[in-house]
């Protein structure tokens, strides 16, 4: 039975692994500690809230009283790293944000778990950091894919504060001894995801009747990963990957962004058509390039697949089904998002 901290528990990814983990290892212990800053939500984490071993503590990754306590307290023996600020567009107009919490809140987790773990020795302890495909930068459109040995080349502040958290990571290992692994993904998709991001926004932009905004000329390429598949390639790194080692968990699914869209739009025309609207496709609006845009991420995850018998289970048009499929059973969850009344319960009930 292991006991787990999952830090950023209430955000997209990070709820959809409290629930996998809940689901597949019900004796296991979870706690989960989120500072429910914007894109953290309770509600994500409301269908596990009566497990018995589930617990919630809202605080922040920095304090780090608080996390030696928690750590001391549950006998945490795993810590899952999710937290983090992850928006691009967001690192461009704000990047402290993104310096404060995934370079110094990693660094401050880093430190609490040398502090409990090895300054007084536990055993088998595991520290897993989330990370991304962006830490690596752009390809061209013939260069091979991103391997767990590319150079990493960060082109926006968020891929920079993610690139340097991966390398504190490592430093612990390296220098102390800290048992990590950490794991960089491709584009996730799936419930839960904040509505700033590209799939969500679309779907509830063809249900408001508003234009999509496509940047530049659509082309730029992603490959996509179900969240679900994401977090099967985290347990199988938790649970067999060697200690030191990073896996990259990938989708194998390259699409432009304009192939995602016009998917988008077929599934909504077949699954909430709007007469007044006609095709949704019709709402598609080209907008100016956002800035450093990079061109195209593509995943290698032939070594998680070698080692540790990783694969998707879901195809990208399986997975996409079952997105849009989401959104559209869950607009109560959605609306709360967009009027902001997520946050008036949150500031009512997690007071300062």
């Amino acid at each position: 039975m292991s006991r787990l901290l999952i830090t950023g528990g209430a955000g997209f990814i990070g709820a959809n692994f409290v629930h996998y983990w809940i689901k597949k290892y019900p004796a296991d212990r979870v706690v989960v500690l989120d500072a429910l800053t914007y894109a953290g939500n309770p509600a994500n984490l409301e269908p596990v809230g009566k497990h018995p071993e589930y617990r919630f503590v809202h605080g922040n990754i920095k304090d780090y009283d608080l996390a030696v306590n928690l750590l001391q307290e549950e006998e945490i023996d795993t810590i899952v790293h999710f937290a983090a600020e992850s928006h691009v567009d967001r690192s461009i107009h704000g990047p402290d944000a993104f310096v404060d919490t995934n370079i110094i809140g990693t660094h401050t987790l880093l430190k609490v778990a040398k502090t409990v773990w090895l300054d007084t020795p536990k055993t088998e302890t595991r520290f897993h950091h989330v990370s991304t495909d962006e830490v690596y930068g752009s390809l061209g459109p013939d260069d091979p894919a991103f391997s767990e040995t590319t150079v990493y080349a960060p082109n926006s502040p968020y891929a920079a504060s993610k690139a340097s958290s991966d390398y504190m990571v490592r430093s612990y290992y390296k220098t102390y001894g800290l048992p990590m692994t950490i794991s960089n993904c491709s584009n996730n998709y799936g419930p839960y995801q904040f509505p700033e991001k590209l799939i969500p926004l679309f779907i509830l932009n063809c249900l408001a009747g508003k234009a999509l905004p496509i940047y530049g000329d659509g082309l730029n390429i992603r490959d996509w990963l179900h969240v679900e598949d994401h977090c099967q390639g985290i347990d199988l790194v938790i649970k067999k990957g060697r200690v030191g080692e990073t896996y990259n968990i990938g989708g194998n699914c390259e699409k432009t962004n304009m192939e995602v869209i016009e998917a988008i739009c077929g599934l909504m025309d077949e699954l909430s058509p709007n007469k007044d609207i006609g095709p949704y496709s019709s709402l598609i609006t080209y907008v100016k390039d956002r800035l450093g845009h990079d061109r195209r991420y593509a995943i290698d995850a032939n070594k998680i697949t070698a080692e540790l018998g990783y694969a998707p289970a879901e195809s990208f048009e399986t997975g996409l089904r079952k997105t849009v499929e989401w959104y559209l059973s869950n607009q109560g969850w959605c609306q709360n998002i967009m009027d902001g009344k997520y946050r008036e319960w949150i500031e009512k009930n997690y007071e300062e």
